[in-house]
């Protein structure tokens, strides 16, 4: 059965756009894009946006790319299919409480998956070093919680990715 994560940031061109990216790759190299899907929207978004310039090209020097990415809402539907909902601020929390208050119990800070509790700051408009600093805490920050997002999910890595990554 295919898991979803949503990834929830303010606009949607900057933070939750390069989480989902930074964690499809970490999920396609546990070999598990099969049985987990990530998606991202915004609590204030205007629709069809791309991403930020900055994103891009931070992402780009990864191997990443956010070329097919365009921005858009919460909705009450992409909250009741997901799976797991991971906001980068405390406010983004209570953005969707107001939206669905029953879905609240599957939002998490992504710092709560790394056995923290505190906000990604947003970099918009901001430098493409800001940037970096920002891929950086979140490349922490999803490494350090993916085993918390796998175990909530009810998924075990497959051996053969838990081996190589122990490595």
């Amino acid at each position: 059965m295919m898991q979803t994560i949503l990834v929830v940031c303010t606009a949607n061109i900057c933070r939750s756009p390069m989480a989902t990216a930074l964690l499809r790759q970490r999920i396609a190299h546990l070999g598990l894009s099969d049985r987990i899907r990530v998606l991202s929207a915004g609590v204030w978004v205007r629709e069809g946006l791309e991403a930020s310039d900055n994103a891009i090209a931070v992402l780009s020097n990864k191997g990443l790319s956010l070329a097919d990415h365009r921005s858009q809402p919460v909705t009450t539907t992409l909250l009741a299919e997901a799976d797991m909902v991971l906001v980068m601020e405390e406010n983004h929390r209570r953005s969707l409480f107001y939206l669905t208050p029953q879905h609240l119990g599957k939002v998490f800070l992504l710092s709560e998956m790394a056995g923290r509790h505190d906000d990604v700051a947003d970099p918009y408009g901001s430098t493409l070093e800001d940037y970096a600093r920002t891929v950086a805490l979140l490349e922490t920050l999803i490494d350090a919680g993916m085993p918390r997002i796998l175990k909530r999910l009810g998924i075990t890595p497959p051996r053969r990715a838990a081996d190589t990554s122990a490595a």
